[in-house]
């Protein structure tokens, strides 16, 4: 298995969600995942978000926002929406994924909660959608203000792992708290949130990067990674605070501290504008995880490749 690395659009098209794991794992934490909304206009409207996204260094897309029983994305027009991924894919040569959102409606919140469109809930309708409409993998997390909770989550990895099967690539945690009183700051994440996570069927779990919520330290990041590890899941560690739209310093800073942390792989937010990180940071924290050589030959690399 090619590490990703050294992958090329025509590797990425023939992979299932486990070997895409594997790929991950031996690129020893220089992979780049950026998020993306669907639903808004995007940074400029002659070109989607996901290609921008990928033009400036992204390995990998997620989108969020995405309603999976009326697909769209803003800047993409195509004959039949139900093909529509399968397009983005040729256009990015990029994995891509969904976020789905586990909401619980007994959710504890410290916030007034947004209501969330079925086609967006985790599902297991909706779970099935995504599969069918080609996404590469899913991503079982919370937008701000959603009330999805880590016991929801767990629930909705079983259900992904039956629908996606052995071969599918399972995302799963909180950036932030999603509004959830006792799942903010520190708390969004444990020991014990993992293990259940691992053994509900997750390939990657989704934890903030330090310096991101309140009280997630290097350490505190390190640990949990390693529990990821030690359940042989992947550890993913995000930007979901809008730091994505901070000043470079801030960006580097935090893309080193994730790297100390053991990460396998980086997330950048959709909120640097809104809808997209600020696409010069999405460079600037790869070149500071793996240099110039590996950014810009993500950057130039055919999609006809």
């Amino acid at each position: 298995m090619k590490r990703l690395l050294d992958c090329s659009a025509s590797d990425f098209l023939s992979m299932t969600g486990q070997e895409l794991k594997q790929s991950i794992r031996g690129s020893e934490g220089r992979v780049i995942m950026a998020e993306t909304m669907t639903v808004p206009q995007p940074l400029y409207p002659d070109i989607t978000n996901a290609e921008i996204a990928s033009s400036f260094g992204a390995d990998i897309v997620l989108l969020n926002l995405f309603d999976v029983f009326e697909p769209g994305v803003k800047g993409l027009e195509v004959e039949n929406n139900e093909n529509i991924i399968i397009e983005l894919k040729k256009l990015v040569g990029r994995p891509i994924g969904i976020n789905l959102e586990p909401v619980d409606a007994d959710a504890g919140a410290h916030e007034a909660l947004d209501e969330v469109p079925r086609g967006r809930l985790a599902s297991v309708e909706s779970l099935k959608r995504a599969r069918d409409l080609g996404f590469d993998f899913v991503c079982l997390t919370g937008n701000p203000k959603t009330g999805v909770t880590n016991e929801m989550t767990v629930e909705a990895i079983r259900n992904a792992r039956e629908i996606f099967g052995e071969d599918g690539l399972v995302i799963s945690g909180k950036m932030h708290g999603a509004g959830v009183a006792g799942e903010s700051g520190g708390d969004i994440i444990s020991e014990r949130v993992i293990e259940q996570f691992a053994s509900a069927g997750a390939d990657v779990i989704l934890m903030p990067a330090p310096g991101t919520v309140p009280g997630m330290t290097v350490d505190k990041a390190q640990k949990y990674v390693d529990s990821a590890h030690a359940y042989g899941a992947l550890a993913l560690l995000t930007i979901g605070t809008s730091q994505e739209g901070a000043d470079e310093h801030t960006i580097r800073q935090i893309a080193i501290n994730s790297k100390m942390a053991g990460a396998d792989m980086y997330h950048l937010g959709d909120t640097g504008f809104y809808g997209i990180a600020v696409p010069e940071n999405i460079m600037t924290y790869s070149i500071a995880v793996r240099g110039r050589r590996h950014t810009y030959v993500r950057m130039g690399r055919s999609v006809n490749r």
